[in-house]
């Protein structure tokens, strides 16, 4: 079976939805299938293996470019190599904006398809998909591409799903008209996909409300990490001092903030803890995080902040730690420092809302807060600060379910099984397919 996923890189940060979908497209292939994982926007960014092409649609500089008629007026071969992937990252570097306050008009330029600005984008990637890569099955990542739907199921005759994971946070966060308009474009446009993939009943039931979406038309597909170079081991403490971590990106939504108000009120009673804190801090967010900085002076050295690391160091972080919390101000679709914190063999405390309970619920890993409210947060982590078998038992077993749950394997397997039942024609071996452009597997599914 040939899968083409469609998926929006992050503009030059590390994008939980583009890191997710890469690991998805690698775990696919291992499985048997042909991928071809396609950037829209700029090119993805991830700490392993990129599987993308090397060719990006619908470009950020000529999107930008293209709400103005001259600009549009000019042919294709003038204009194509300004979505060169090493000029898209350029451009991310100058602060291109991912603010979505900035966003509203060219949102709905976006939604607007072939009867927009973007038509010839639109008609490119239809193009490509349709006579040269020829799929059986191909999966937008971003029902913010929904756009083009219309114009590909004019030729496209197999199955096209779409991954809900967080298009509400970007919709909501539009200024007035521009939001409501943007969902009631989103809402006329779903009807032309054929199913809808999402990593969590919450999410499930949020959207079918949110974009009026039948709920016969979700399928449930589990998180899954690449768990190579994950070796923490759930560990009793050695009587270092009791570290509290974040490892998510910097900004209010995540809330940062409240684990830090939750912390101050732990030090105030148990002065040798520490916290430390990773992620992405991009410009919109930077004020955000000067404040804090300020107000965590009078920790002094109890309070870290390492950046955005590598792979390998955000590995090193995580295992660094006695337990991780992001308790995210908004509801979260998915999650997945939560399994890496536990691949690693640290428990988390996370709160009372979003996929939080189901992955706690399927890993047995950690403990639910009630959401907003730091000093119940700083009670439940004193309490794992003195009850260190606690501590221990919930790491041992999220450990272990996330690597008996939510591995690339089991990730794989149901995406085939969701995919298979929707194609008409039967799958096509990874090894009989010569498409260009198409990621060959090494190995074939033996079912």
């Amino acid at each position: 079976m040939h899968i083409a996923i469609v998926t929006a890189g992050g503009a030059g940060m590390y994008c939980g939805s583009c890191m997710h979908d890469n690991t998805w497209a690698r775990a696919l292939i291992a499985a048997g299938a042909d991928v071809t994982l396609i950037p829209t926007y700029t090119p993805i960014r991830v700490d392993e293996k990129d599987q993308s092409l090397g060719h990006v649609f619908f470009g950020g500089i000529n999107v930008y470019l293209e709400r103005y008629a001259a600009w549009r007026m000019l042919p294709r071969v003038f204009t194509r190599w300004l979505d060169a992937p090493w000029l898209l990252g350029l451009a991310t570097r100058f602060g291109v904006s991912n603010d979505a306050k900035f966003l509203g008009e060219m949102t709905l330029e976006m939604l607007a398809g072939e009867q927009g600005p973007h038509r010839a984008s639109v008609e490119e990637l239809v193009k490509y998909l349709c006579e040269e890569l020829r799929p059986d099955v191909i999966c937008f990542s971003n029902a913010l591409l929904a756009g083009a739907v219309p114009a590909l199921k004019q030729q496209f005759d197999g199955p096209v799903f779409c991954v809900l994971q967080g298009d509400d946070v970007f919709l909501e966060d539009l200024i007035e008209p521009y939001r409501q308009q943007a969902i009631e474009r989103m809402q006329a446009l779903v009807r032309h996909f054929d199913g809808f993939i999402v990593h969590s009943g919450y999410y499930r039931d949020f959207m079918a409300r949110y974009l009026q979406i039948p709920l016969e038309k979700f399928y449930l597909l589990p998180l899954g990490i690449d768990l190579t170079g994950h070796d923490g081991l759930p560990r009793e403490r050695n009587g270092s001092p009791f570290t509290v971590g974040y490892f998510a990106r910097v900004c209010p939504e995540k809330g940062l903030h409240q684990l830090v108000d939750a912390f101050r009120l732990l030090h105030a009673r148990h002065p040798e803890t520490r916290l430390r804190v990773g992620g992405y801090l991009g410009k919109r967010d930077q004020k955000y995080f000067e404040e804090l900085s300020r107000e965590t002076q009078s920790l002094g050295n109890a309070f870290e902040y390492i950046g955005s690391p590598d792979r390998t160091e955000k590995v090193r972080f995580i295992q660094s730690l006695d337990v991780l919390s992001v308790p995210t101000v908004y509801h979260e679709p998915k999650g997945l420092y939560i399994l890496e914190a536990l691949a690693n063999g640290i428990p988390v405390v996370q709160p009372r809302h979003g996929a939080f309970p189901e992955l706690i619920d399927a890993t047995g890993g950690g403990v639910l807060v009630e959401p907003g409210d730091p000093e119940h947060l700083a009670q439940v982590l004193e309490e794992l600060m003195h009850n260190d078998s606690q501590r221990l038992q919930l790491a041992r077993s999220g450990y272990e379910r996330v690597r008996q749950q939510f591995d690339p394997p089991t990730m794989a397997r149901r995406s085939l099984e969701i995919f298979s039942k929707s194609v008409s024609t039967p799958p096509v071996r990874a090894q009989d397919r010569h498409s260009p452009g198409v990621v060959r597997a090494e190995s074939v599914d033996p079912t």
